[in-house]
């Protein structure tokens, strides 16, 4: 006797008897849809024509997405595509248009399925704007694995971290992230690039690590029978580069260190590092300045960036102070406690930070 499937394990098995009855008929995974539109342009394009314009306009669009809901209601059913625009579209589907064989296959299909669809552009009675279906919804991936139920969504966050794709999914606004992140990149390049600077990559596999005070990854090189390790700061090989002529220099690569890990920590992460010969810190910190307000300028049209309630000043001029005057600035510090090692020792263990080995008495 075999043993009862748990719920979760009941739909997977559903969803993969589906696969086998779309294998059979000779439509799983197709490669031969090709959308001509995005469910964001649309919106976009259509945002302002009533349901009698499209009906005169008759635009016909192609849109292949996820199906992120469904609703069957007798010969006419609805669904929603979502795309990688960050949108999704809806799509009426009736069974008059697309015959029983197409309907009944349409209403096969699972939330999480990737689908194509092609029809005419226009609102419904309600004012959605929508794909009407002119032919068979093509099923191009069957999803597998069933998606969060959708009023609860994904909402733990190791989950969230540990399983992007999924995440992007069923959060729609995390895909905005990874456009600004893109664009923060390419906007370092485009800023450094024009001032001269070379962009390099440097080894990520060293026999020494360095620049920087952190546990390595160990790894092993089996042709030359050696243990390596995996870099924890680029630094000492752009240096390098300027010493061998290389006058300005940036790389922005991964680095990778073996310690903590929390939302805010990362045992590999990108980081951005420049060298300029002929230099001061002074100028490197001119630099810095000028690329950080730059790049809020590009992004939100103006240095005042609002983050968390809080209105933060990205343009120029920043104030400048050293380190020993930064830790003063707090008003729960003064000079005694910086007296010393273990003064400065007592302050980190006063407000809940471990003091470093070599911050003792």
């Amino acid at each position: 006797m075999s043993p009862k499937l748990s719920r979760y394990d009941q739909l997977v098995a559903n969803r993969r008897a589906k696969l086998d009855e779309w294998r059979s008929a000779g439509d799983a995974y197709p490669n031969d849809f090709k959308p001509d539109a995005l469910a964001g342009e649309l919106l976009d394009r259509y945002a302002d024509a009533d349901q009698a314009a499209l009906a005169d306009l008759r635009p016909s669009a192609r849109i292949a997405g996820r199906l992120t809901a469904k609703r069957k209601m007798g010969r006419v059913s609805f669904g929603q595509v979502l795309d990688r625009s960050g949108q999704a579209l809806q799509i009426y589907v009736r069974k008059e248009d697309l015959g029983d064989e197409a309907y009944a296959a349409f209403k096969r299909l699972d939330v999480g399925d990737i689908v194509g669809v092609s029809g005419a552009v226009m609102r419904t009675d309600t004012g959605e704007l929508s794909v009407q279906a002119e032919g068979p919804i093509r099923l191009l991936v069957k999803g597998l694995v069933p998606p969060p139920e959708k009023w609860h969504g994904l909402t733990d966050v190791e989950a969230r971290y540990r399983q992007r794709h999924i995440d992007l999914t069923v959060n729609p606004d995390v895909r905005h992230v990874f456009e600004v992140r893109a664009e923060v990149i390419r906007h370092i390049r485009r800023f450094l690039d024009e001032r001269g600077y070379v962009e390099v990559e440097t080894p990520t596999l060293q026999a020494l690590y360095g620049g920087a005070n952190a546990r390595p990854f160990t790894t092993h090189h089996n042709a030359f029978s050696t243990d390596l390790y995996l870099r924890i700061a680029t630094e000492l090989y752009l240096k390098r580069l300027v010493a061998g002529g290389v006058e300005r220099v940036y790389e922005i690569g991964k680095n990778f260190r073996n310690e903590g890990v929390d939302t805010q920590h990362n045992p590999e992460f990108t980081a951005l590092e420049f060298y300029e010969a002929y230099a001061t810190f002074e100028d490197l910190m001119a630099l810095t300045e000028a690329m950080i307000s730059s790049l809020a300028e590009h992004l939100h049209g103006g240095g005042v960036v609002a983050y968390q309630g809080v209105d933060i000043d990205w343009s120029g001029p920043w104030a400048r102070m050293s380190a020993r005057d930064a830790v003063l600035s707090a008003p729960e510090v003064d000079e005694a406690d910086l007296a010393d090692r273990a003064s400065l020792a007592a302050l980190l263990t006063r407000h809940g930070h471990k003091a470093p080995d070599h911050c003792g008495a």
